[in-house]
């Protein structure tokens, strides 16, 4: 059977060409291939340019998100900058208030000082004037009384009227004084 095909083939061979192929072939290809190219056109098609069209609304979706996400970032970043500054802005304020009030608490703090160093000095003097007025007043007294007994030694009588002896006391007391400011 093996010899009968090859006697066929090279009696064929001889009229027809084997690159090219028979009508029948040809035209079955080309309704086979219309066939396909129908059904791909009608349902294949279709389907991948929803398919396409579907990524390229997801693309195009996040690349509005991403450009949203990148405007609020700006945004933030704005504000943020913004915050910054208003808080070095209110520092330095809260800075300048605490220096002034700690210029005000020193300056009180002198002026309290001063006043209670001027308050006391006042004090002390009127202490002093009053220790001097009463030692004054005793020492009148004593040198007064030790001065009549030695005028009343002296001259040999007791001087008893207070009036009069009063009065010699001031005098005596009154030369003790002008003789100490003629010797300063």
């Amino acid at each position: 059977m093996l010899s009968a095909l090859v006697t066929y083939a090279a009696e064929e061979g001889a009229t027809h060409n084997p690159l090219i192929p028979a009508w029948y072939d040809i035209i079955w290809s080309s309704v086979c291939f219309i066939v396909i190219l129908l059904i791909f056109w009608r349902v294949a098609l279709p389907r991948m340019k929803k398919l396409l069209d579907e990524r390229a609304a997801a693309i195009e979706g996040n690349i509005a998100k991403a450009d949203e996400a990148q405007r609020k970032a700006e945004a933030a970043l704005e504000e943020y900058t913004a915050q910054l500054a208003d808080a070095r802005r209110e520092a330095g304020e809260i800075r300048d208030a605490a220096r002034e009030d700690g210029k005000k608490i020193v300056a009180e703090a002198k002026e309290n000082a001063t006043a209670e160093a001027t308050r006391l000095t006042t004090a002390a003097h009127a202490q002093i004037d009053a220790e001097r007025q009463t030692a004054l007043v005793s020492l009148r007294s004593e040198v007064g009384t030790l001065a009549l007994d030695l005028a009343g030694g002296v001259i040999g009588e007791t001087l008893s009227d207070d009036t009069k002896a009063q009065a010699v006391v001031d005098r005596f007391l009154a030369d003790l004084e002008a003789s100490e400011t003629a010797a300063k």
